[in-house]
């Protein structure tokens, strides 16, 4: 009935067009490749399926259109696992027809589209991502980049370390390629990003 009802509003509009309805996953997939979308329109609860399982299978037969999501409401991670498939938006139901037609719009000039209340899920998403894809840093990296933050030079790093002035730049090139940086600055600053909790 929603589908339906949906459909009936956006053919209404003179720049959309409907090009086919479908009920299932399997239905839809079978559709896809002959019914030239360049948009679908997607619930999240498609019975025994959920909408990430047609966005998978789209996405590997090579759907390069986009796809927004209409849902009554999905969890976090759900939303996080739907923007990491390829969708280009989440919207929810209850919102006016004008704006799901605003939203259909901006999602097909390229823009997306992603309700307020998943956005901390996907930023918290990114934040493990970034820290679990992080260079592990051993005690001997700690020391000397604690050392370069109080302006110390290799011969006073080596005091400090009892060890030779090469061996300590043995440990900043492997520092340097460990951080991909070249310089010292650079050093200093992708350790204060990236590192800080750990210093």
């Amino acid at each position: 009935m929603f589908r339906e009802g949906l459909a009936r509003v956006l053919e209404k509009e003179p720049d959309l067009k409907v090009v086919g309805q479908c009920a299932s996953t399997s239905q839809a997939l079978t559709l896809l490749p002959s019914s030239g979308a360049s948009m679908v329109l997607l619930d999240v609860d498609l019975g025994p399926e959920r909408a990430l399982d047609f966005v998978i299978h789209a996405k590997r037969k090579g759907f390069a259109g986009h796809i927004l999501v209409l849902t009554a409401g999905v969890s976090g991670p759900e939303a996080v696992q739907l923007v990491q498939a390829g969708v280009a938006g989440i919207l929810h139901k209850h919102h006016s027809t004008s704006i799901l037609c605003k939203t259909i719009r901006q999602v097909a000039a390229g823009e997306v589209c992603l309700e307020k209340n998943y956005l901390s899920s996907l930023f918290q998403s990114l934040d493990r991502t970034r820290t679990q894809a992080r260079p592990r840093l051993t005690e001997r990296d700690k020391t000397v980049l604690r050392a370069i933050f109080q302006g110390q030079t290799n011969k006073e790093i080596g005091g400090q370390l009892d060890i030779s002035e090469g061996a300590v730049k043995a440990s900043l090139r492997q520092l340097f390629e460990k951080l991909n940086v070249r310089t010292r600055a650079q050093l200093v600053k992708v350790a204060l990003e990236q590192y800080r909790d750990q210093l």
